[in-house]
């Protein structure tokens, strides 16, 4: 992976910087990314690909670049205390996860909303490990089962 910068804001309260970001693999597919570090994070602003990623692969891009991408920017990517800061928020584990994943699907059916996607945004993890999590709720019983596609 290489990253470079691209262009930097400063304003009173800091400074915002742009970076490109290429990552090459070995059959000649290669991913270029813009990522912005401010408010002590790293963010991917732009993706393009070649070939193309499928949705699942692109929700995955940023899970695969964080440390790396934070190392290159110097975001240490460590709380004050010591312990690792991610950008997801904390999700409770086994049968607690379980209903409120639930209860974010069945929150998002009652807006009209994608639940899939409330359920990202929820829990902060890629649509691939959020169907997991909703799979695993259905298997727990605090969801029907899915309907049979025709």
């Amino acid at each position: 992976m290489s990253v470079w910068p691209a262009w930097e804001v400063r304003d009173g309260a800091g400074a915002t910087s742009w970076l490109g970001v290429r990552l090459e693999f070995g059959d000649g597919a290669h991913v270029d990314a813009v990522a912005v570090v401010g408010d002590g994070g790293v963010y991917l602003e732009d993706v393009r690909a070649v070939p193309a990623l499928s949705l699942d692969v692109l929700a995955a891009l940023a899970d695969w670049i964080e440390d790396p991408l934070s190392e290159a920017c110097g975001v240490t990517g460590r709380g004050a205390d010591g312990s690792a800061s991610r950008a997801r928020p904390e999700w409770p584990l086994g049968v607690e996860g379980q209903w409120l994943v639930a209860r974010e699907y069945r929150h998002a059916q009652e807006r009209g909303a994608d639940p899939v996607l409330a359920v990202m945004g929820a829990t902060g993890h890629s649509r691939r490990r959020s169907l997991r999590l909703i799979g695993q709720a259905r298997d727990a019983g605090f969801l029907p089962p899915r309907r049979a596609r025709r």
